[in-house]
This record gives structure tokens, sequence and C-alpha cells, in this order.
């Protein structure tokens, strides 16, 4: 048992702080959230929603239930509804955000140009590959912003990187099966647009209230690309259904419940939560799409994954 000095001692090294239902014991500049049942629970939902946009995509997309422009149509559409509801719900209205973070331009933008390419490209690959490429360009996208800024990784980072890299042009070597340049491009394409819209979200006061405009914003030009593709619009109860959840629960509710956990994980343990989305969204495939999962996916899952992993491993240990 620790004498009362003892214990004293320690506390004057660190303080204990309470933010709502998130207790942390701050020591020597160490913030390490107590993640308990209510916040993994939120996590663990956050994520087989990140995973289900991929497989409700490809499912509409795949077997031409609806067409791209319209599926992206009513996703933001929906996605803005839901988020604004959540938002009024909260404050009464849905006021614009001032001040630091405030939404610009860039992240409505960011949005259309990561959810137009998202939606192309499922008419192409399956869910598997697609949520593999975007999660391995998303993370790969915000280290190089990262380095971009002056980060020096270590040499045991560079090597994750490496194998990161290695693990995605895997994917794009021939083989028997020929790879879809275009439809790897445009997933490419839309990881880089995430990549982007996530670096901008950090700096959001109020990350739903954002996301909330984000969505709004960006609806107004996917309705502008539906109208100039609307000779090409193919539309079913199931294909409408299946956007609608795709926006409206995969996406709004689902990043309403992932910011409700994130406060309370630390930036290493979001970071490689996010590493289980691929995984969960390749076995939602084989089980619920009945996709083959062929031996060059799973080499370069675990290369992309690992690769990702020692990054995020390196950067935690080097800021420790």
């Amino acid at each position: 048992m620790r004498s009362a000095k003892g214990l004293e001692k320690i506390l004057s090294r660190g303080a204990v702080r309470k933010k709502g239902d998130q207790q942390c014991l701050i020591t020597n500049g160490l913030d390490a959230p107590v993640v308990n049942i209510k916040t993994t629970t939120f996590t663990l939902l956050a994520l087989f929603a990140f995973a289900s946009n991929s497989l409700l995509t490809r499912l509409a997309l795949g077997s031409h239930q609806i067409d791209a422009a319209t599926f992206t149509a009513i996703r933001l559409v929906s996605g803005a509804v839901t988020l604004a509801v959540l938002v009024r719900a909260r404050e009464g209205t849905v006021k614009p955000q001032r001040g630091r973070g405030a939404i610009s331009a860039i992240g409505p933008l960011a949005l259309f140009a990561y959810a137009v390419p998202f939606s192309f490209a499922y008419l192409r690959i399956g869910a598997a590959v697609g949520a593999l490429v975007l999660f391995g360009v998303v993370q790969l996208t915000m280290i190089g912003y990262a380095i971009f800024r002056g980060e020096r990784p270590t040499a045991f980072a560079w090597l994750g990187l490496v194998l990161a890299l290695g693990g995605l042009a895997i994917l794009t070597t021939p083989s028997t099966i020929r790879p879809d340049w275009l439809g790897l491009g445009l997933m490419s394409l839309a990881g880089i647009a995430w990549g982007a819209y996530s670096l901008i979200g950090r700096k959001a006061v109020d990350p739903i209230a954002s996301n909330a405009q984000s969505f709004i914003w960006s609806s107004l030009p996917a309705l502008f690309l539906l109208i100039i593709l609307r000779h090409s619009v193919t539309t079913s109860s199931r294909g409408i259904a299946l956007a609608v959840i795709s926006g409206a629960v995969t996406s709004g509710l689902g990043y309403a419940v992932w910011y409700r956990a994130l406060p309370r994980l630390s930036v290493l343990q979001a970071a490689v939560a996010q590493l289980s989305v691929p995984v969960i969204a390749a076995m939602g495939a084989v089980t619920l799409l009945h996709e083959k999962l062929s031996v060059r996916l799973v080499i370069s899952g675990i290369a992309v994954l690992g690769g990702v992993g020692i990054v995020l491993a390196a950067r935690a240990r080097r800021r420790s």
C-alpha cells in the first residue's frame, strides 16, 4: 500500500480529468483514454458502417440496380438530411460553422470528388478489392501529407510505406485475370479525395455539423451531374433503397457514431481500428456478395495493412 506522501508525489506529476463519461490519466504529458464498453460498441458500429458502404455500393451497382450518378446523388442527399436532422435535434437549428474549423468550399468539393469515382469504380471492381485500395490510398495520402509538411519518418516507417505501396502494386501486376485499370484508378482517386477530406475534417470544431454542411453542399454538384447524365439514368426500388441506406445509415449515422467514439480513443487506437475496415468488407464480400478471395488479394491485403500498421506504430513510438 502506498503512503499518503507517495500518492501526493504521483498526483503532483499528473492529474485526472473527466469529460462526460471519458476519464483520462495525464501523466508526464501522455493522454491515455479509458476505452469502455460504450466506446467499444460505438467504434465497432462505425467500422461496420464504413465497410458496409463498399458492400452496399457494389451490391447496387454491380447488379445494375441503379446507375452510378443517381446512386451518388441519393447517397449524398440522404446523408445530408440525416446529419442535418441530428444537428437540428441537438441544437435546434443548422447554423453555418464560423471561426476556426469553419467549413469551406474545399470540404464539399473533396467529398464530391470522393463520392463520384467511388460509385463509378464499383461498376468495375469488387467490394473487397475496392475497400482495400480505398483504405490504402487514404492512409498513404494522409501519411504523405505529413511528410510533405516536414515529418521525417524513421527507417522503420519507410519500410512500412514501401510494403504498403508494394501491396497496392501487386493488384496491378499482370496475371491470368487482367486487372481493371479504370476501376482501380477511379478508386485511387476516391482514396486521395477522402484522405484530403479527412485532413480538412481534423480542423473542424464540430465534426458532425461540418460533415452535415459538406454533405449538403456536395449534393448540389451531384444533382447537377445527374442532370448531365440523365439519359443514362436507370433505377429500381431496390437500387434506390440501397442508396438511401448507404447515405442515411452507413454514411450519416456511421459518421455520427464514429465521432462519438473518436474523442475517447487515442490517435493510435483510432488509426489501428480502421485497419479492420478492409477486412470486414472482404468478409462481407465473400459471405454476402459471393466474391472469391484470390491469393493475389490476400497477399496484397497483408502487405497494405501490415505496412500501414508499421507506419502507425513507428509514428506513435516517435511521438511518445
